[in-house]
Parts: C-alpha cells; sequence; structure tokens
C-alpha cells in the first residue's frame, strides 16, 4: 500500500450500497489511477435472497470490475448497527491503516435503518480518527481524512455537487448487475423491492441528476461541509 495512504474509502452497511449510489464515480476515479477501498459493514446475513457466500462473491466481482484495489468486510451483525464504542474503534483502525485522503458514506436519510446507522457510524469513526489520544488496537496513527461525503441509495436528496458519470454509467450498471442474487427474481427467491426494476430506477435517477447539470448521467452527493473552488474533491489544489 502507498505509504501516503488511498484516496477514496467508501463504507457501505451492505454489499452493492457503494456500487448503488457511486458505482459510477469509483469507476471513473479507477480509471484515473486512484486508490479505492470498498468497506462493508455486515455481510447481509439477514437478505431476503442470497446467503453470506453467494453475497461475498457478487462483492468481489462487482469491485473487480469497477477497478476497487481493495474489498474489506467489518461483519457487524446485520440490523444490528448501532452506535456502539466498539464498531466505532474497529473502523477507526480501518481508516487510520488505509489513511484515506476522502471518506464516503451513505446520505443519512434513508427509508433503510442500516443505511442511516452506517452513516452515523462513519461520522463518529471520521472523527475519532483524527483524534490521537483516542486509542484502538495496534500502532496506526490519528488520521484525519479531508472531507466526509455522502452517497445516495434508496431516496432524492439534493446533492451538494455532481460528478459526470455519463462514461461510465455501464460499467455501473454491469457491477450491479453482479448482484443476481439481489437484483433478479430467482426461481425460489422472494419478491422484494429491489427485484421491481430497482436498477432501472437508479439508472433513471442518474439520468435526471445529469439533466440538472446538462449531461447525460452523473451521481450525486452531500459534503460534510462546504467546498473551495480551488480545491479538488481530494482537498488538492487545482
Amino acid at each position: 500500500m502507498n505509504e501516503q495512504g488511498i484516496d477514496v474509502l467508501a463504507f457501505g452497511a451492505h454489499a452493492d450500497d457503494v456500487e448503488i449510489g457511486m458505482g459510477g464515480s469509483l469507476a471513473k476515479w479507477a480509471k484515473e489511477k486512484k486508490e479505492i477501498v470498498i468497506c462493508d459493514l455486515t455481510e447481509a446475513e439477514l437478505s431476503s435472497n442470497g446467503d453470506v457466500i453467494t453475497r461475498r462473491d457478487e462483492a468481489e466481482k462487482a469491485a473487480s470490475l469497477l477497478g476497487v484495489r481493495e474489498r474489506l468486510n467489518l461483519k457487524f451483525p446485520d440490523r444490528g448497527l448501532s452506535i456502539e464504542d466498539k464498531h466505532i474503534r474497529e473502523m477507526v483502525q480501518v481508516i487510520r491503516e488505509y489513511k484515506p485522503k476522502v471518506i464516503f458514506a451513505p446520505y443519512y436519510k434513508d427509508r433503510h435503518p442500516d443505511h442511516e446507522h452506517c452513516a452515523q457510524l462513519v461520522t463518529e469513526a471520521f472523527f475519532s480518527a483524527g483524534i490521537r489520544k483516542y486509542l484502538v488496537a495496534g500502532d496506526a496513527k490519528a488520521h484525519k481524512p479531508t472531507f466526509l461525503y455522502h452517497y445516495m441509495i434508496n431516496g432524492f436528496a439534493t446533492p451538494t455537487f455532481m460528478l459526470d458519470i455519463t462514461n461510465h454509467i455501464e460499467q455501473k450498471i454491469q457491477a450491479l448487475q453482479m448482484y443476481q442474487s439481489q437484483f433478479f427474481q430467482a426461481e425460489k427467491g422472494v419478491q422484494t423491492p429491489l427485484t421491481e426494476g430497482y436498477i432501472e430506477t437508479v439508472t433513471a435517477r442518474e439520468k435526471l441528476f445529469g439533466k440538472e447539470v446538462g449531461v447525460s448521467f452523473a451521481e450525486g452527493f452531500v459534503a460534510n461541509k462546504p467546498l473551495l473552488l480551488h480545491e479538488d474533491l481530494f482537498g488538492e489544489k487545482l
């Protein structure tokens, strides 16, 4: 790993969360040689369809297709995410080990409680990772990423900014299609909101975002603080 740390650390409650919210942006940055790591908090063991092994395989295939360097899973309990010190400390360890320039988390308003709880946990870990006296296992030093950004899973919020993913929308769709157990109705599976044209809904959202900024497709994000025009998304001078 680069001694200076990675560029992007994206947290999700479940495998497929990150792809839904920012798969196109990850593909875009991977092409630009940015170092990207995804960290899923749970193994989604309570999913209506699929199982842990299947979802793990799907997640690895999706990450590889997007050009993600590494994918982690902290194995927190599905539907058991809560603001607990032990959860925050494990996430702080990840942040300090990988030293990302920026962190991404789900938007903090979502119909799925796990997504909201993930956002809250990342916010806590983002802050605590930069406190020198906040001690966790290992010897990694405090690290304070430049920004915390939120991507959208379910719902449609007003973005702080958008990224043009027109050249990567097909890559995003293909990554989502890796999750056969989630987005496609299996013969013995059950019908869920995800099996009822969900990928098409996500694509339509990105098309609407794109129209707002004059491109074919875009992904929207909410920043944790105002952005300066003389800095890019990674806090580097333009």
